[in-house]
């Protein structure tokens, strides 16, 4: 579809058809003029004379597009080109939950699948620095193990790190997007752990997948992830959270 082609049929009887029409018209046009993250829209006013609709139809399908944030509008100046944002997977992932559609079991059978990958990745892709970083996460999880606030935010740029140093864009999106999740299953995992030697064991399963991806071997690396994410979902699942 080109911005010349507005056939007044997919208008008939239906004023959505309006914005819809201009939504796919917008995303057409950064495709084919191969436009990039932080390049710059023609206006809601250039869009509508080309389209044949009003600026109000246009100016809904601006906000459309970045409550998707596949365009950045701030005010005073022009729509730029978003970048990929993992909020809106995360956004999609608290709804299915939260509506039954998905459970939390069937997340984490999907992050376990992404983490050991993302750990086998990183271990063979990671610079020194990204290195350095998770082998350092994982000390200061040892050292803030008695303040949960600092553990679950520590233990989820932990897993991030992780997908930072597979050097994947997407992996990195996907890894983010279960941080909200972890916000609240973080927490109720730990509390499970408090007895015994549970809660040593679990903070040495994540210094094991440091210590591989600082010895650039992904196949220890991928153990070791699947070893850690066996143990949680084994032993959290049935009180509502893993990490």
């Amino acid at each position: 579809m080109t911005l010349t082609e507005a056939p007044a049929q997919i208008f008939a009887g239906d004023p959505g058809s309006r914005v819809d029409f201009a939504i796919r018209a917008v995303t057409d046009h950064i495709r084919e003029n191969g436009m990039r993250v932080g390049d710059s829209l023609p206006g809601e006013g250039h869009f509508a004379d080309r389209l044949g609709v009003s600026r109000a139809v246009m100016r809904e399908a601006f906000g459309a597009l970045a409550a998707l944030r596949l365009i950045d509008v701030a005010n005073g100046r022009k729509a730029r080109v978003g970048a990929m944002d993992g909020s809106i997977i995360a956004a999609s992932l608290d709804h299915a939950v939260s509506t039954a559609q998905i459970t939390v079991p069937e997340i984490w059978e999907v992050r376990r699948t992404i983490e050991v990958k993302t750990a086998a990745l990183a271990a063979a892709c990671r610079t020194d620095e990204e290195a350095d970083r998770i082998v350092a996460l994982a000390a200061e999880m040892v050292r803030s193990r008695d303040d949960m606030p600092t553990m679950t935010r520590i233990d989820i740029a932990f897993h991030e790190a992780i997908a930072k140093a597979s050097h994947n864009a997407l992996f990195v999106q996907i890894v983010a997007s279960f941080a909200p999740l972890m916000e609240v299953a973080v927490p109720a995992a730990w509390r499970t752990r408090k007895a015994g030697s549970e809660p040593d064991v679990m903070l040495e399963r994540h210094r094991r997948v440091a210590e591989a991806i600082r010895a650039r071997d992904p196949a220890a690396a991928a153990a070791a992830m699947e070893d850690h994410f066996d143990a949680a979902v084994r032993n959290d699942l049935a009180a509502g959270g893993a990490n």
